[in-house]
């Protein structure tokens, strides 16, 4: 079992920065591939990032590519989405998930889920 924990989330003016954390508890964090999604009020959730358990691959959907940067640290079990020119539309309750052997953006590839910590962009 893996427990993840989100941080970080809080209210911003548009053209601000945020780092979201993720802190994991349990054996094999290094082995998982990690991913943050986010779920906009009344939307559905959604994709925002991934990456391996190497490091050696991430994606990003692509209305946050060259803003956000998705990382990990194996020895802090910690996962981290560093957001910058956020956006009102950027708004929404932020997920970091935990997969053992999918890597990508579908929801149902991922076994662990944290609970979730908001972002709010203001205008």
């Amino acid at each position: 079992q893996v427990q993840l924990v989100e941080s970080g989330g809080g209210l911003v003016q548009a053209g601000g920065s945020l780092r979201l954390s993720c802190a994991a508890s349990g054996r094999s964090f290094s082995s998982y591939a990690l991913a943050w999604f986010r779920q906009a009020p009344e939307k559905e959730r959604e994709f925002v990032a991934c990456i391996s358990w190497s490091r050696g691959y991430a994606d990003y959907r692509d209305s946050v590519k060259g803003r956000f940067t998705i990382s990990r640290d194996n020895a802090k079990n910690t996962l981290y989405l560093d957001m910058n020119i956020l956006k009102p539309e950027d708004t929404a309750v932020y997920f970091c998930a935990a997969a053992v052997t999918y890597y990508g953006e579908h929801e149902s590839g991922y076994d662990f889920w944290g609970q979730g910590t908001q972002v709010t962009v203001s205008s």
